[in-house]
């Protein structure tokens, strides 16, 4: 197949790596790191470049976004008459580890807890994802989903739920997602001196890079990848299984 990628650049050593493993032939454009934190440019931005690799001269099979729901940065695209593939996941963070079964085992209790990996130690401006900045790109609109869905009261046990306070000593923990593939690196190490400096308590976890592989192999299972096709657009679910859907454009 030929495809077209559009990732943020804070996966950029995972995601050429596993391209130069795909068997397919694939274009790759990376986004700047933290331009998710404005969600409607950086969705202006993403509609821009599928409607360019739309435009080109090449026919390609598909486009696909590495990106999670990412505060609803991706909510709302659409294509006109290629494919849309991008993982069902809230943000980064599930697709550094691999599964979102693996992010809610670690950070289902508090989704806001703030971690870092090799790409944001090396182009975020600040050497981890905080708490605020979490909480702005992975819940923005949200609430108001749920209350349009479950109701005011129900909505509000939701999202205290997944946004518990009076965490105490886990408010001061910060986590890095290593991979195998990158430890030479060194940024690990790096990353727990400088958290460890601020106070902080330093958890590592080792993350996978299957979600990437699966996205560039073409190996599209419709319970880890939506895939969205012509005439329809994203939506989100905020939920912790189907996350984002297809609907109607």
């Amino acid at each position: 197949m030929l495809l077209r990628l559009i990732a943020c650049n804070v996966f950029q050593r995972e995601a050429c790596l596993c391209l130069a493993q795909s068997p397919h032939v694939i274009d790759a454009e990376f986004t700047e790191i933290g331009e998710h934190v404005h969600s409607a440019t950086l969705r202006e931005q993403l509609q821009r470049r599928i409607t360019a690799a739309e435009e080109s001269p090449k026919k390609y099979d598909a486009i696909l976004l590495l990106f999670g729901l990412c505060g609803n940065s991706t909510v709302g695209l659409r294509t006109s008459h290629t494919p849309l593939v991008m993982p069902r996941a809230h943000d980064c963070c599930t697709i550094l580890l691999g599964s979102r079964e693996r992010f809610r085992e670690h950070f289902g209790a508090n989704p806001s807890t703030p971690f870092s990996s090799v790409g944001y130690f090396e182009r975020g401006e600040y050497f981890l994802r905080t708490v605020d900045d979490r909480t702005e790109l992975t819940y923005e609109d949200p609430y108001k989903a749920y209350v349009e869905q479950y109701g005011e009261e129900n909505a509000k046990y939701i999202w205290e739920a997944m946004h518990p306070e009076g965490l105490g000593e886990a408010e001061a923990k910060v986590v890095f997602i290593g991979h195998p593939e990158t430890a030479h690196l060194g940024a690990e190490a790096r990353f727990r001196g400088k958290a460890e400096a601020e106070g902080k308590v330093c958890v590592t976890l080792e993350g996978s890079l299957r979600l990437i592989r699966a996205l560039v192999n073409g190996e599209w299972n419709p319970d880890e990848f939506l895939v969205v096709s012509p005439g329809e657009t994203t939506a989100g679910v905020y939920d912790w299984s189907e996350i984002v859907r297809a609907k109607p454009a």
